[in-house]
Order: C-alpha cells, then structure tokens, then sequence
C-alpha cells in the first residue's frame, strides 16, 4: 500500500479522499490555490502545498505545478479526485512518467472512452445499445440533416469530450442546423480543446440512469449496481438516488451487466460510472402507476472515467468503501468480492448543497461567510463536506459546499428521513439551495418518483421555488457581536517554505484585536493577494466610463457586441459559463460600445471589466 497520497483537488472530496487515505494508514497532501488558503482540505491534510493563484488554470489545472508539489512532498501516488484534471488523461500519463502511481484508470482506457465516438463504438462490440446515430464525428450540415431525417427531429449535436451538458445542443428542425452546429463546435474547442462533434437521436424525457463499476488489474470487474441521477436542472444533477424507482429487476440486471460488457471491452480498471439514459414507450408487460403498459428501453450515453460526486449513495446501500477500493486496486490488489456477494440494503438519496440563489435561477452566491454552520446529524445521516462554521466562501470554483446524504430501510422512510434532516441544517451568512432540496420531498412526481430529465426545467412551476425559499430561507445574520467576556486573543499565522504551508499558533492575553482594514490601508495583506488577470490594466484605464463587470468568475463562451455597436438596456453583451452554466450578461443601460475587453474562451474573475459604453 501507499505510503504518501497527494489529493489534485479540493473541497469535500479532498477530505472525502483523505478520510479514507488515513484508515488506511497513508499519509496525505493537499494542494491548494491562494483563493483556498484557509480551506478545510488544506486543515485536514498532513501537509499542503500552494501551487498557485486562484485561477484554475494557473493552479488546479497547472500539471507542472501538481507535479512539482508531489515530488516535493515524496508522494508515492496521486488521486485526482472528480472534477480539475480527474479526466484528463495527457495528465495521468504525467503522473505515471514521473515515477508517481495515478489512482484511477488506464490512461489509454480513459483516451478511448472520452472520445463520445470510440466509447459509442467500443460499446456496440461489447453489444450495449447505444442511441441511434453516428461513430464518427461530423463533418457537415449535410450530415445532421442526413441523420435527422433517418432517425426524425429533434437530434442532439454533441461535443465529443463533452460532459455535463456542455457542448451539447438540441436541434428541433433543418433551420436551426447549421446555427447550433456552429455552437456545438464552438463550445466542443472552449471547453475540451476539441471541436470534434457527432449527432444522435434526442431522446425527449428519459431517466438517467447510471452504474457504478469496480474492475482491477486481474481481469475482475464488478458492478455495484445502479443510481437514478433524473433530477438535474440544465443537465446538472441536484439530487441522487439509489436504487432507482424506476426500474424493476430484471432491467437493473441487464443494465448492470451491460456495463460490465463495456468497461472489459474497454480494457478499464479502477472506479469509474457507465452513464445510460432509460425511456419509456407504450406497450409491453410492464405497467405504470396508471395502469398504461410501457416499455423501457435503455441506451448507453457515456463512462465517467473517475470517482462520481454520487458515489456516496451506491456506498450507503451496499456497505463498501469506493475510495479505499480505488486506491487497493491503483496499488495492485485483487477485489475481494465477487459479484453475487454484493448486496443492496435499502435507500439512499444524496442532496448537493449548493451556495446557489435557487429563486433567482439558482445564480451562484457571490461570496459570505459561514457565520451559522450547523449540519444535521443522528441514525442514517451522513455528511461530507470541508466548510466549518466562520469560514469564508470561496466563488472560484464550484458551488457546492457539502453533500447530505440519507439511508433508510426504503424510499418512503429514506424521504421522511431526508425532510427531518434538512429541516435540521442551519447555515447563515449566504445562500444555499436547502429550501429547494425541502420542496422536492412535498413534490408529488418527485415523491413518487415519476420525474425525468426534463422536470426541473420544463415542468416544474419556479414560483413554488420563490415560495419555498420564502418559507425556508435562511433569514440574514444581524449579529451584532460584543465584547468576548475572555481577553484571550488566540491568533494562527501562515507560513509558506518554498510552498509548503505551515501554521504557527499564538495565544496572548490582553491583546488588541487584529483590524484588517488597518493592515490593509498600511500596505499589508490578510491574505495572500489573487492573480492579476489581463484584463486588470484594461479595467484601470476606463474609470469615469459605464461599464458592464462579470458578476462572477469564468469563462467567455461568445461576445456578442463590437466596439461601435449601439446597443440598448438589456442587450446580452456576452454569455460567460460559470459552474457549468451558461450565464448571459446584459447591459443595464443603452449606449455605444466603445471598448470590449474580452474574447470567446478567455477566463475573467469577479467584476472583471468585459465592455464599455459611453
């Protein structure tokens, strides 16, 4: 077994890898950004690093700088963790280079299957169903069309290393062809450096269903059943589940199976999900809750190449420690279990915690601090996070800041079990979507499971979100602190030797508050400063003009203006994604656009400068 493990990533799934590093007595390295010095990853590792400032690409997504912190720190492997460079197989082909082990899958493997096209193909060998349409990218109009017309409106162009929803778009009639086309491209070369795109059959209102997998280097693969991930808003998940209502026993096997088929056609080893979308069509032996017989069809859509956000629902209900069998495998082991030895006790839902405006389109918070932090807790309630009560949130990166996850016996008392805790979480000083995941259990096709993909967003009536927000929103926080009764004044300094961070603690008695703003106004620093982005000299030269900032940090996707273009209040400028939302951002003002200071793909921060008016 390892002896040391550094953590690519942040948040709660550092710690989540953490945990499960230290029972099984490796020690464990953080690396960190300077937007995440004080974060709770960095708190629970052994030892940290900082590999740079708070833009991703300048430090999560830096390969040099992950590489370098592990060589300096003597680690023996690297767990990528979801998410930053978990997928990137360029990455763990470095990883293996430098001599370290990577904590995932076969880099070759993982090339294969985040190609949508190869893992299409490799799919029909393994005889999976796949949904119909093309194993080659496209080239042309002429070939959505063609396909279109085989196979009948709507079609779905997709990037192909898309994900999550990106790079993806929906076509509804030959006019809008070559228009989303363009875009899907466009959005395939943003995100994944690959404008490569196929088309398939859109499926209108399936299930989304996926299987976890576990496979080592001795030809052992195994599934450990399957998730309904249904409930997702602009294809983003927000609520798990496992098992899924949706599927009797017979389909939970054959889907199961199927993606064993699939990972073994593969070649693939470690943890990874085979994702498949599930849709009904009338007439077979299966009946619905009315009565009317339906047949489920299911589809391979494509393979997580890593650890799931969900993955905490598939190990409530069957007893195993995904992580801990990660790293096992990534260390030669051998699976200790064989299929018919895997069983499944009872529910287990999943509910992300998001720092997210559920009422106002679940827009991201833009920033606060944990002034109230009290999660819940008692029999069957499971939390995995990394905020403590007092810290600051950081609108860097993602905006969920924990996972409340709920077992029972069944999915009746797994529901109830859920309502008691969310009524029991307590968290002031920003936004979260709480009141939204509290609606979902009075929500009648929720409660009986009959939601699909498409419920949030196109069936769901939004003011029953504003009420519930209304109802269960946290009220802001007026604290209004006092003096503390103890003059004792314990202060934590950081320090960092070449990188790597190291806390000093200092008690005194009698001592003076520290004032930041003092600190600040002499020419210090309460913590170390962000990156300057290239549009910061910009945003100093156009003081005394109008202008439109970026409301949070991300990245352009289009500009929609050019210098000399009048435009009027409320006319997208331009449309910037954040946290794998697209996000259009108007001018609250007419005007002309005398300077734009940003192009598709850049990456901005928080009131970053992007167009000016006079």
């Amino acid at each position: 077994m390892f002896r040391k493990v550094l953590v690519a990533n942040r948040g709660e799934i550092a710690v989540r890898v953490m945990r499960a590093c230290e029972e099984l007595g490796i020690r464990t390295v953080a690396v960190y950004s300077e937007a995440d010095t004080d974060a709770g990853h960095v708190r629970y590792a052994d030892e940290a690093y900082n590999i740079g400032p708070a833009r991703a690409a300048d430090s999560y997504l830096d390969h040099d700088a992950v590489l370098s912190a592990a060589e300096r720190a003597g680690a023996d492997a690297i767990h990528p963790g979801y998410g930053f460079l978990a997928e990137n197989a360029a990455f763990a082909r470095a990883v293996q280079n430098h001599g370290f082990t990577w904590v995932g899958p076969d880099p070759e493997a993982m090339a294969a299957l985040g190609e949508k096209t190869k893992a299409r193909s490799l799919m029909q060998q393994a005889d999976v169903p796949v949904v119909p349409g093309t194993t080659e990218p496209v080239e042309s109009v002429d070939e959505i069309i063609a396909v279109a017309d085989e196979y009948g409106y709507p079609v779905a162009i997709k990037a192909e290393g898309g994900g999550g929803g990106r790079g993806l778009k929906v076509v509804h009639s030959e006019s809008e062809v070559e228009s989303q086309f363009e875009t899907a491209k466009r959005e395939g070369e943003a995100y994944f450096d690959n404008d490569s795109v196929y088309v398939e059959k859109y499926l209108e209102a399936p299930r989304h269903i996926e299987v976890q997998i576990l496979a080592d280097h001795h030809g052992n693969v195994r599934h450990l059943g399957e998730r309904d991930c249904s409930l997702q808003r602009r294809h983003q998940k927000v609520i798990e589940e496992a098992p899924s209502p949706a599927l009797d026993d017979d389909l939970r096997e054959q889907i199961g199976e199927a993606a064993k088929r699939g990972v073994d056609e593969a070649g693939y080893t470690n943890a990874g999900t085979v994702e498949f979308l599930v849709e009904d069509s009338v007439g077979s032996e299966t009946q619905r809750a009315d009565g009317e017989a339906v047949d489920r069809n299911f589809y391979f859509m494509e393979v997580n190449t890593r650890i799931q956000v969900e993955h905490t629902v598939t190990e409530e209900i069957t007893g195993l420690d995904i992580v801990k069998w990660q790293l096992r495998v990534a260390a030669g082991e051998e699976l200790s279990f064989a299929q018919d030895d895997i069983e499944f006790d009872g529910h287990a839902m999943e509910f992300r915690i998001n720092a997210e405006q559920a009422a106002d389109g679940f827009a991201p918070a833009t920033g606060g601090v944990a002034e109230t932090y009290d999660p819940p807790g008692g029999i069957g309630v499971r939390m995995d996070d990394a905020i403590r009560q007092g810290d600051t949130l950081v609108t860097d990166y993602d905006s969920m800041i924990a996972k409340l996850i709920v077992h029972a016996g069944d999915r009746e008392e797994c529901l109830t079990r859920a309502e008691r805790a969310l009524a029991e979480f307590d968290i002031v000083g920003f936004p979260t979507i709480i009141p939204f995941h509290r609606l979902m259990l009075t929500d009648e096709a929720f409660s009986n499971g009959e939601h699909t993909t498409k419920y949030l967003d196109e069936q769901l009536d939004t003011s029953r979100i504003e009420e519930a927000v209304a109802q269960w929103g946290a009220a802001d926080s007026d604290d209004d602190s006092g003096d503390d009764a103890d003059d004792r004044t314990e202060r934590t300094f950081t320090a960092e030797v070449n990188g790597k961070r190291f806390e000093v603690v200092l008690e005194e008695h009698g001592a003076p508050a520290i004032n930041l703003d003092s600190i600040e106004a002499a020419g210090g620093s309460a913590r170390p400063p962000q990156a300057k982005t290239e549009n910061d000299d910009d945003a100093a030269s156009v003081e005394g003009g109008d202008t439109v900032t970026a409301e949070m940090q991300g990245t352009i996707l289009s500009v929609n203006v050019e210098a000399g273009d009048e435009i009027a209040a409320g006319d997208v400028v331009c449309v910037l994604e954040a946290m794998k939302m697209e996000n259009d951002v108007a001018t609250e003002r007419g005007g002309v656009v005398t300077e734009v200071l940003v192009g598709e793909g850049d990456s901005v921060d928080m009131g970053d400068v992007l167009v000016v008016l006079e």
